[in-house]
């Protein structure tokens, strides 16, 4: 079995440096963006090992007491909304479904935050036979990964053969009522090939398909960037099947670009992470399985709040650490720099 390294990020308890910060309620860095997306990661775990991100054992288990509990997952929550702005919520994993409450996770934080969307980011596995209950605790929406509709591609890429668990779990979703259904693509060598039959099926399906650029993220730590496809190699595959029209962003901080297909209505999105940088619009901030604040996927400074919790802090206390743990966030990932080193953590272990 090969070794797999989860990475041993540069965790702090205490407040950062905010001497020069400006007196605001906001996740403000020094760059003056604001945090207003929240990505919560629930679990290391995961039903797939996509070779981009997981190592075919999967990753070392976190223990179970290290893991944030839904009362503090829910807490955490309602601090972000209430106190520093946050304007919508995302839960990761690895795979969030593995989580048997995450239908409490979602109620609670429903509970918490009456009125911000909370949405999801799986892989479908199993989806079919929890979409129900997941739009019933209060889930607005969901975006899930599919590279590919080719069955055999799909196994080799994810190492098991559960496509049509995915596809179900895809439709699941759309017939439950969950808002805006879509689908997430991660562009590899192996798969462009198909992209243009994947583009096709979510037309069929009406669901929305963004690709996205392979980023340094893998735990096995074989990214390399003369090898990943990028995104104007992309369009030009799709452009000798579909006439693609680009279209006006709808969010500024949206990282994806988009263009009508055929004409429209329909759109496909293209995140280009890696050769078309979107940090200086960059509104995330990042909370670990474990409970640390993550203010950029690729730096591996952490700020502790699940033992500022678990040590009787108070919300205005909690919100201090945040706020201090955004304000020094980095001005982007670097990954075109000559210095430029990978995160310790895979994506898998951070949370998307």
């Amino acid at each position: 079995m090969t070794a797999v390294n989860v990475g041993m990020p540069s965790v702090r308890a205490e407040t950062d440096d905010v001497s020069d910060r400006p007196e605001t309620p906001d996740l403000l860095d020094r760059f003056g963006r604001v945090a207003r997306d929240l990505r919560v990661s629930i679990t290391e775990k995961c039903s797939l090992r996509c070779t981009y991100c997981m190592p075919e054992e999967g990753l070392p288990a976190i223990p179970r007491e290290q893991l944030l509990t839904t009362d503090e997952i829910v807490r955490l929550v309602g601090v972000a909304t209430d106190l520093l702005g946050v304007r919508e919520v995302r839960f990761t994993g690895g795979e969030p479904l593995m989580r048997r409450d995450l239908e409490d996770i979602i109620a609670g934080c429903r509970r918490a935050a009456p009125d911000v969307p909370l949405a999801l980011t799986s892989n479908a596995v199993g989806l079919a036979h929890r979409a129900q209950g997941l739009r019933d605790a209060g889930l607005s929406r969901i975006n899930i990964s599919l590279d590919t509709v080719d069955r055999d591609h799909f196994a080799r890429l994810t190492r098991r053969d559960r496509l049509d668990s995915v596809l179900a779990g895809i439709r699941a979703a759309k017939t439950v009522g969950l808002a805006r259904v879509k689908v997430n693509a991660v562009l590899m060598p192996e798969t462009l090939d198909g992209a243009t039959d994947l583009l096709q099926w979510c037309l069929d399906e009406g669901v929305e398909l963004r690709f996205i650029e392979e980023m340094p993220l893998d735990a096995d730590g074989e990214w390399a960037r003369a090898n990943m496809v990028t995104a104007q190699r992309l369009l030009e595959v799709l452009g000798a099947r579909f006439t693609l029209t680009e279209a006006p962003r709808e969010d500024p901080s949206a990282p994806a670009e988009r263009w009508s297909v055929d004409g429209g209505p329909a759109t496909v999105g293209i995140i280009a992470s890696v050769t078309r940088s979107f940090c200086s619009d960059c509104d995330r901030t990042r909370l670990t399985a474990e409970g640390t604040v993550r203010s950029c996927l690729f730096s591996d400074r952490e700020t502790d709040l699940r033992a500022a919790v678990r040590g009787g802090a108070t919300d205005e206390e909690l919100a201090a650490l945040w706020r201090g743990a955004m304000w020094n966030k980095w001005a982007g990932h670097g990954i075109d720099a000559a210095d430029f080193v990978p995160p310790e953590r895979s994506m898998g272990a951070i949370g998307g």
